[in-house]
């Protein structure tokens, strides 16, 4: 019998954007002290409910702004909801906005410990698995280098080798399957199949529907915010392929909707 090991009940996040454009920190004292700021709720996801099993592949599919990001910033602690409540049961690898959290003064091997004390990874085990981050990373010296001396790519990679030295319960992976040059992204693809065949739950967003049917058995679709759509993996993509995109089934373009 499957086993639940995350659970959406009602959940619903709210952002609070200013409606007009403040320049400088001295024009937004201003208009705080005179009580002129004036926000617009934003309602990124609205009632969102699903449940995911032990060993799930689930995709989340939608198009910019659908709130997929959001939804998954929730589910991994990074994001507290506004309404309602998340369930996860295990450890999770969050492969969100790659080196995001690193500090930029401090060096590459200063942020393994940074980065890893985040993800809730104990020193002890961090330094055990130093030497396997820095070498699936392939920085070399640069490990000793202030990361604000990082292209984009080392980050990732470095970023990635931290994510992915734990053996999780569930593997959150927001479009990652690009990182790095090819030899990379082949290595990248390869441990992330690996924790595939280990069991992982998986939670992964791709815009792309062949990716999706590819890794996932389930999926579904959010749109504005809110779930439109949950089923089979083949029959939730034909689905957004038609409905979304613009493609059907037969490869015959049809009119998109607005």
């Amino acid at each position: 019998m499957s086993k639940e090991v995350v659970k959406v009940e009602n959940v619903s996040m709210k952002f609070n954007l200013m409606e007009n454009k403040v320049d400088n920190l001295k024009e937004y004292v201003i208009k705080l002290l005179k009580n002129e700021l004036r926000y617009q709720e934003f309602w990124a996801l609205r009632n969102i409910s699903f449940t995911v099993n032990k060993g799930d592949r689930l995709g989340i599919l939608g198009l910019n702004g659908a709130g997929k990001s959001t939804l998954l910033k929730v589910i991994a602690g990074v994001l507290k909801p506004s309404e309602g409540k998340i369930t996860v049961k295990g450890m999770i690898a969050p492969l969100l906005e790659l080196g995001a959290g690193f500090d930029p003064q401090y060096t590459g091997a200063e942020n393994i410990y940074l980065y890893g004390a985040v993800m809730g990874y104990s020193r002890d085990f961090i330094r055990e698995k130093y030497d396997e981050i820095v070498e699936f990373s392939e920085l070399g010296d640069f490990i000793n280098v202030p990361v604000k001396n990082y292209s984009s790519g080392m980050k990732a990679r470095l970023g990635f080798a931290i994510a992915t030295i734990v053996e999780p319960d569930v593997l959150i992976l927001d479009e990652v399957l690009s990182v790095g040059d090819a030899k990379f992204r082949k290595k990248s693809e390869k441990r992330i199949l690996d924790m595939f065949d280990k069991g992982a739950t998986v939670l992964f967003v791709s815009h792309v529907t062949e990716q999706v049917m590819a890794i996932c058995d389930r999926a579904i679709i959010l749109d504005k915010g809110r779930l439109v759509a949950n089923g089979p993996a083949e029959e939730i993509c034909n689905l957004y392929d038609e409905k979304f995109i613009g493609v059907k089934k037969d490869g015959k373009e049809t009119v998109k909707n607005k």
